[in-house]
Order: structure tokens, then sequence, then C-alpha cells
């Protein structure tokens, strides 16, 4: 690899400072350098969503993200999704719906609606399908995960 770099970025509200070669990913910085552990490597292709991370909001791939890209912008894992001490109401949706088997794709999918759900406070169910697209379930929760984006979103039924 190159030369490290200083790559400072917010992380879940906080100021950060990853020293590592810049075309490292930024999944690679998160889990091994900064500890995060919650968000996954899957697939590493960016395919499968389970390194999912907001980057300035938007729903990025972190395992396809060289860690230079984060410099100077807000990036939020799924540490950094609860309020505080209580969870999201995405979080608490996917609880309460049992939108869950194994796990493991849980907090991409997470971070996936709460991205969907920030551009889109409503949206109808093909926009959640769509927005939850490139996010697998190998459990295959989709109408758990479904029905709690739509709990989140203020929905009732579809």
């Amino acid at each position: 690899m190159g030369v490290d770099v200083a790559i400072r970025f917010n992380l879940n509200g906080r100021p950060q400072t990853a020293t590592t070669d810049p075309e490292r990913s930024l999944l690679e910085v998160l889990r091994e350098d900064l500890g995060l552990v919650g968000t996954k490597y899957g697939c590493g292709e960016g395919q499968c969503g389970a390194c999912s991370v907001l980057l300035e909001g938007k729903r990025v791939f972190a395992c396809r993200l060289p860690a230079s890209r984060a410099e100077g912008k807000s990036v939020v894992t799924i540490e950094g999704i609860a309020n505080g001490d209580s969870l999201s109401p995405v979080q608490q949706a996917f609880l309460d719906e049992g939108a869950f088997q194994c796990g493991f794709c849980t907090a991409g999918m997470i971070v996936a609606a709460t991205a969907l759900l920030d551009e889109k406070p409503k949206p109808t169910d093909a926009q959640i399908i769509a927005g939850m697209n490139r996010n697998i379930c190998r459990c295959c929760s989709y109408p758990g995960i479904v029905r709690a984006v739509r709990r989140a979103a203020g929905r009732k039924e579809g």
C-alpha cells in the first residue's frame, strides 16, 4: 500500500482522525482501526449492503469506498444511529416487527432504512423495496423489514 495520511472526518457526531493508506476501504478503517464492528464485511463488492454507512446522509457501501473519500465529511455508522441511550425509530421498528433472524444484515438494513426515510419520510411499499435494494438478507426476513420501515414511517399497513 501507499504512504499513510491523516484523514479527518466527523464520525457519529464527533471529530475523528484516522492515519491510514488513503486507498484502504472505509470499512477496514472503521472496523480494524477504530473498532466499530457493527458495520459488517459481506461481499466486498458493494452488492450485499452489510457494509452500509451514511456519508453526508447518503447510504454508501464502505467496502468499496476509499477512506480518503471521508475527508472533511460526516460518516454515520450503525453505532451512531441511536438517539443517545434510546433506539432510533428505525431501530425500534425493526425490534417491534422482528425484522431480523440471524442479525448479520440488520445493521446495513437499518442504515439503508434510515437513509430512505430521511429522503422519503412517507415512502410507498414500492419506494421501500427500491430503497432497500442492494441490501441482502440471507434469512429472507424481507416481509418484516418492509413492515419495520412502514412502522418507522408511521404507516400501519401497505
